[in-house]
């Protein structure tokens, strides 16, 4: 069941398309269905996390995280009513609202429609952080999370938001500090085919999804042996 799940996110085929080596997609989908209603998925993912983790020579639970936001396409079958317009992007679907650990692994991820604000989600993203990672104290960010947001995360979740500033164009390109290792997450879930876009119809499904290409890349990465000069 967990190869079929992460064969049809790396291919980006449709439930019904299975190959026939594997169980009857009907049976499949129930699982995964099931298997996210109960938890059981973030529990996969949150343990295999920590191994990683462990793994790389780093404590299972990080102090520190960066938030950022990623607005994709949405196909036919995402229904309107959770589906937007971002006009900054100009890109018609929903955004992946994600917190990772300084290694680019997610801790948090929330989908909405893409004319959600990223202040706006981070609102119910922060405080799902809080709740399931009690250690985090320190979250980088771009200028999207700038206002309010700064004050209400230090006052009511004991977070600091720290804004690191983008690059202009006088000076040049230069890698932003911490937030790149967002944007690299972002570009790891776009290797999966299954998230090039949004094709689920419910935004609980999209994250779910997100998680299960974690689950690979968490899995490739412990199949390899630590780095020099870690134990």
């Amino acid at each position: 069941m967990i190869d079929a799940i992460r064969y049809l996110v790396a291919g980006g085929i449709s439930w019904r398309a299975m190959p026939a080596d594997f169980p009857a997609w009907a049976r499949l989908y129930a699982f995964f269905r099931r298997w996210r209603r109960h938890g059981l998925t973030d529990e996969f993912h949150d343990r295999l996390r920590g191994r990683v983790r462990e793994h790389d020579g780093r404590l299972a639970e990080p102090s520190a995280g960066i938030i950022d936001a990623q607005s994709v396409r949405a196909a036919a079958t995402v229904p309107a009513a959770s589906r937007g317009y971002d006009g900054g992007k100009k890109v018609p679907g929903r955004k992946r609202h994600i917190v990772t650990d300084t290694l680019g692994l997610v801790l948090a991820v929330a989908v909405t429609p893409a004319n959600t604000g990223d202040r706006d989600a981070a609102v119910g993203l922060l405080p799902l952080l809080r709740h399931l990672h009690r250690d985090i104290t320190h979250l980088w960010a771009d200028g999207a999370y700038t206002g309010r947001i700064v004050d209400w995360a230090r006052e009511e979740l004991a977070l600091t938001l720290q804004i690191v500033k983008g690059t202009s164009q006088r000076t040049g390109f230069t890698v932003p500090p911490r937030r790149w290792v967002a944007e690299r997450t972002f570009a790891w879930l776009m290797n999966c085919r299954r998230l090039a876009r949004d094709y689920e119809t419910l935004p609980q499904n999209s994250e779910a999804v997100i998680r299960w290409s974690m689950v690979t890349r968490m899995s490739r990465r412990l199949a390899r042996p630590p780095a020099a000069g870690r134990h």
